[in-house]
């Protein structure tokens, strides 16, 4: 029997007959996170026609899809957390907490072992960024997914395909920022990306919020510390070996959040129960990370409500959207941020960002911190300027850096940052028509001066 249709069609062809939309802009943000927030509205303000791209309905990122949950980055590391906070980074960031404040949506700083961070709450999060978006004249289109890169002669990105609800939008941008956190439209165009080290990641977390909790009396009892001390890891150990529970990070982060009776709970280390590690960027380990993310917080929150001050009365509140990932591709960019940059505190004359945040592993059941005290490193333009190619920008955690340099550059302050310059060189590299590995650094660093910005000098 002939399988083909009346009209000649293979009925296993793959179709999509809805009509094709076209859409242009300046520039052409994928991602909402952090870096693709800043980086939208910074654009947006120097008068460029700007799009945002956000797979969810909302922005955030890790930051809200995850749950990570803190503003990471800001503050100097001292030993013993002396002093009072010390905040370094400034610019866009500024703007984000102030907007946060707005929506009573921003702790004051907490304590996170030499340092501190700020704990954000998620719908004030996706409130603070719909307004800075509103008030910079961004363009967004949520719920939509890139799936291909639009490349002309080889190697120039001229936009991206992309899928929505409504049918499939071919998205024309004279410059493209990937914000995307896992570097999707270089690996798409075919540009060069590297992958941890030697293809190993740092594993997923899933965070997840229990409610129900005698704040005062947790913090009495464990201090203000976010990372608990070695008792709780000991009574985590013996429980994972009891076989009552499946606990096997045993040193753990608990953070209170702007709501009453609320803990972030950082602490799940996603493998299965064997040990084998699961990759972000395998789709069948990705779904399965889901899946025993979801399982093991619910050991987590039923271990603290049996064994941990103030917990007694506790309940999960909810997981993360998905599961956090802390590291998938890293772009191959004009220059690569070392593990002895950050280890050193480099400082560098073409710096577009700064950071004090330790190298931060996530592997084994103790995450290993390694402290910079009272400095901070510089973060260069050309860790996001792609060796190869045109038309295309990184922002966020998908710079060039080697493994552990990642491990410390990928948090929030500094993808604020980030978005922050790459905004603005892709408003350069607009305007100017000059190709991305043309635009003149000190012309970035004049307007993030300009902006509030703090930068070697």
């Amino acid at each position: 029997m002939d399988r083909t249709s009346a009209a000649g069609r293979d009925p296993s062809s793959a179709l999509d007959l809805r009509p094709r939309g076209r859409l242009a802009c300046d520039v052409l943000v994928v991602g909402g996170g952090a870096a693709g927030l800043a980086a939208a509205c910074t654009a947006a303000s120097q008068g460029l026609d700007v799009l945002l791209l956000e797979r969810y309905g909302f922005c955030g990122g890790a930051a809200v899809a995850g749950f990570s949950g803190t503003v990471c980055g800001l503050y100097l590391a001292r030993r013993g957390a002396a002093g009072a906070p010390e905040q370094v980074v400034h610019g866009f960031v500024d703007r984000f907490i102030a907007a946060m404040q707005r929506h009573q949506g921003l702790t004051e700083p907490v304590r996170y072992g030499e340092t501190y961070t700020r704990v954000h709450e998620p719908f004030a999060w996706r409130v603070a960024a719909d307004d800075l978006l509103a008030q910079a004249g961004v363009r967004v289109l949520y719920h939509a997914q890139v799936i291909a890169a639009l490349v002309e002669g080889g190697e120039r990105i001229e936009g991206a395909l992309v899928h929505t609800k409504q049918g499939r939008f071919e998205v024309r941008a004279r410059l493209t920022i990937d914000a995307s956190g896992d570097a999707d439209v270089f690996a798409m165009a075919g540009l060069p990306t590297t992958v941890g080290d030697g293809g190993k990641v740092q594993n997923p977390t899933m965070i997840f919020r229990i409610g129900g909790v005698d704040v005062a009396r947790f913090l009495d009892t464990y201090g203000p510390d976010s990372i608990l001390p070695p008792s709780v890891s000991t009574a985590l150990a013996s429980a994972n070996d009891s076989g009552d529970y499946w606990l096997p990070r045993h040193k753990i982060f608990l953070f209170p959040t702007p709501r009453a009776g609320e803990l972030l709970c950082n602490c799940t280390r996603i493998v299965e129960p064997e040990g084998t590690e699961l990759h972000p960027l395998v789709a069948a380990e990705l779904s399965r990370a889901e899946i025993l993310g979801r399982r093991q917080a619910r050991d987590y929150a039923r271990f603290f409500r049996d064994r941990l001050a103030g917990c007694e009365q506790s309940f999960l509140l909810d997981t993360g959207v998905q599961v956090g990932v802390r590291q998938s591709r890293q772009i191959v960019g004009l220059q690569t941020l070392s593990n002895d940059d950050v280890v050193r505190g480099t400082k560098r004359a073409d710096a577009i960002a700064r950071s004090p945040w330790p190298i931060e592993l996530h592997s084994g059941n103790k995450p290993r911190l390694s402290w910079l005290y009272d400095d901070c490193y510089d973060i260069p333009l050309g860790c996001f300027v792609p060796l190869r190619g045109d038309g295309l920008l990184a922002a966020g955690r998908c710079l060039s850096a080697e493994h552990e340099a990642m491990a410390s550059a990928r948090v929030t302050a500094q993808c604020f940052s980030y978005g922050h310059a790459i905004g603005h060189a892709a408003a350069i590299a607009v305007r100017d028509r000059l190709s991305v590995r043309e635009v003149d650094v000190a012309a970035v660093r004049r307007r993030l001066a300009a902006d509030g910005a703090v930068l070697t000098s």
